[in-house]
């Protein structure tokens, strides 16, 4: 207080303190001494959101000038620039990039404990999130959950669709406990535990009363001039049926609609004659649909468990798990008959 008393008598505004700060570089022990604060980790990430500092200072429901001198606050006890501003909005360094990022996972931890602490106060048990593709656990989540409610009727269970790379940064800041549906790649920013629970094949799916069924068909070849429905092009599915039909030396078909979201391909599906490359219990287990007996040399989609590895489980959790190992039990008899 002495030294920035001094600084102002002399001419010197705080504002150009916090730069002088900044230009000394970074000290690291400034990120624990106390002076970083949670309130700004939760600032950053509502700029990094809104992308301008009137955004942020509404959705924060103050004024424009607290959110800059938090930001300059946090500047200074950083030691470097944490948004680059300019005449549209502001926009993260490469400092911000890295602040950012972990910033949203503290306070996504912080967050989920103050959700488990409320739920197990409220209810006697932690609410749980799963995160999933549906498409992926689409006969797996539902049966389990249909047992878990009838086991534990007052546990919540909330459940998050998402993109795995998305879902993958719910998981490592702690806004999703569970992630079901098809492994993925361990990430580099969190070490994953992922349990297998069986291997499901992708077949391809038409409605119940569709011509094809009563057509001998050889191959894919046969179908190019139907219509399909393929995933979207920044999915683990869609690349490996784009090698599938380079190396059949067949180009993709001319009449394509790309969806991933269950309910509106599956009324596609209903609608009109097209095809689609789905898992196989999408289409075995509805009497609606049907499954060509065509089989397709794609990557065997192992359906388990993703959690992170380092981070218990909380009790309502591990009661899903259980669950999910049981009816995957029940679900592999089902597969391996389809095999034969």
């Amino acid at each position: 207080m002495l030294l920035r008393s001094a600084l102002c008598v002399f001419g010197y505004t705080e504002d150009q303190h916090h730069v002088a700060e900044r230009r000394r570089g970074m000290n690291v022990d400034h990120f624990l001494d106390g002076r970083l604060k949670l309130r700004h980790l939760v600032l950053v990430t509502v700029v990094a959101d809104e992308g301008t500092l009137v955004g942020a200072a509404k959705a924060m429901h103050v004024t424009q000038p607290v959110v800059t001198r938090s930001l300059q606050e946090i500047e200074a006890i950083i030691g470097v620039e944490i948004f680059s501003r300019g005449p549209r909005g502001v926009r993260p360094t490469q400092y911000g990039d890295i602040l950012i990022e972990h910033a949203r996972a503290v306070v996504g931890n912080v967050q989920a404990a103050a959700e488990r602490i409320h739920g197990l106060q409220r209810l006697g048990m932690e609410p749980v999130r799963v995160g999933t593709i549906l498409a992926g656990a689409h006969s797996l989540l539902p049966q389990t959950l249909i047992r878990l409610k009838k086991a534990h009727p007052h546990l919540t269970v909330s459940v998050v669709e998402a993109m795995p790379e998305e879902l993958g940064l719910q998981l490592s800041r702690g806004e999703v406990d569970v992630l079901v549906g098809r492994l993925q790649p361990s990430s580099p920013r969190a070490t994953l535990r992922h349990v297998r629970l069986y291997e499901e094949p992708v077949r391809l799916v038409v409605r119940h009363e569709h011509p094809c069924l009563s057509t001998p068909t050889s191959g894919i070849e046969d179908l190019m001039d139907l219509p399909w429905i393929l995933p979207g092009r920044n999915t683990q599915l869609r690349q490996e049926l784009d090698e599938l039909f380079g190396r059949r030396g067949l180009p993709l078909p001319a009449n394509v609609i790309e969806c991933s979201t269950i309910l509106t391909l599956k009324t596609v599906l209903l609608e009109t004659d097209a095809v689609a490359p789905l898992p196989l219990l999408i289409g075995a287990r509805d009497p609606l649909l049907a499954v060509l007996p065509l089989g397709l040399d794609t990557v065997p989609r192992e359906i388990g468990i993703t959690t992170i590895a380092d981070r218990r489980p909380s009790a309502s959790t591990r009661l899903l798990i259980k669950e999910l190992v049981a009816v995957a039990r029940e679900t592999d008899p089902v597969l391996l008959e389809s095999r034969r």
